[in-house]
């Protein structure tokens, strides 16, 4: 059973089949939850946990973990377009370590004065490391980008340099010579990662669907396509046009660096969709915001497979992984 499987199967709202209650826009199954609208604006709401061993190595610096921790809830407000405005903390904890929590509450501060959220309660507890934020936002009513709303010939696009975090995890496994050129860079980007805010608040009316990549490209791909409506899609991705050539040149080997952009996970950068007439504005607002904007693909009607890679020589073939899973049987960090 993955991730996904579990929370269909034990925690879909059994109400679900009745009318929502006037407060609740959207619920379960995008990066945040909606709810209704007040004084024309609409709140949205996310929760992420990061645990020891499973999301963080143990020792890993606790100022670059309190950026993260925020960072990567953030994210999943940039992907429905929204602004932040506060967000709660619990922090599981195996001691009252004085140093360690004076690191971690200065990189998580630097990242909410960056975004200006405000840390507005949570609670504490004695166990195994971990942390959990709830994020809080706010988008202008009925302008939140949901994953539901890609359509036949939309455009593919992601933000950044996917696949950096990868890399930057396989350096510090030792999997990568920590020498390589782009070592550094690929550990910032797995350490303190950015959250796309302006570029989704600006996509609002641009985008028809997007979400932040987490777990992967591909396998973050896959929940979009399966939370449009019908008529189903398939995504046609070009490989040619993957922003690959910057992790090459970083010292990656070729098939690694594609492996780490297309499955690697852990980069939260936004994967939308939009229209073909939309390019020439996407392309300036991504030169506006200095932010690289790589168009990777397209949409087209369902066909036998919902994901299709494009080779160069054209070639058409098949994924072999999608992307991270909780819940799969793989190993966890050392």
């Amino acid at each position: 059973m993955n991730e996904f499987a579990l929370i269909e199967r034990f925690f879909a709202d059994p109400a679900a089949h009745e009318p929502p209650p006037s407060w609740l826009r959207l619920g379960i199954g995008d990066d945040a939850a909606l709810l209704a609208e007040e004084n024309g604006w609409e709140t949205a709401i996310t929760c992420d946990t990061l645990v020891e061993g499973r999301h963080f190595l143990a020792g890993t610096d606790p100022e670059a973990l309190g950026w993260k921790a925020l960072a990567v809830n953030l994210s999943d407000l940039a992907a429905m377009g929204a602004v932040p405005t506060g967000f709660l903390l619990a922090l599981t904890l195996p001691e009252a370590d004085e140093p360690w929590l004076t690191a971690f509450a200065r990189g998580l501060f630097a990242c909410a004065r960056r975004h200006g959220a405000r840390l507005v309660g949570g609670d504490t507890t004695r166990g195994p490391r971990a942390l959990t934020i709830t994020a809080l936002g706010r988008v202008p009513a009925g302008e939140a980008i949901l994953r539901s709303g890609a359509r036949a010939g939309d455009d593919l696009w992601v933000s950044g340099q996917p696949g950096r975090a990868a890399l930057g995890l396989a350096v510090r496994l030792g999997a990568l010579p920590s020498t390589l050129p782009g070592a550094r860079e690929w550990i910032d980007a797995l350490d303190r990662p950015e959250p796309r805010l302006a570029l989704g608040c600006r996509l609002r009316g641009l985008a028809h669907a997007m979400l932040d990549v987490s777990d992967g490209l591909l396998g973050d791909l896959r929940h979009l396509l399966e939370r449009s409506a019908p008529p189903f899609l398939t995504a046609e991705i070009e490989v040619a046009r993957l922003p690959l050539d910057p992790l090459v040149a970083g010292g990656a080997p070729p098939e690694r660096a594609r492996a780490a952009l297309l499955s690697g996970g852990d980069d939260y950068e936004l994967l939308f969709t939009a229209a073909p007439e939309s390019r020439d504005q996407i392309l300036l607002l991504g030169r506006e915001l200095g932010l690289p904007l790589s168009r990777i693909g397209r949409l087209v009607p369902a066909t036998a497979h919902p994901m299709v890679l494009i080779e160069p020589d054209g070639r058409r073939t098949l994924p072999e992984v999608l992307g991270y899973d909780h819940f799969c049987a793989c190993k966890e960090y050392p």
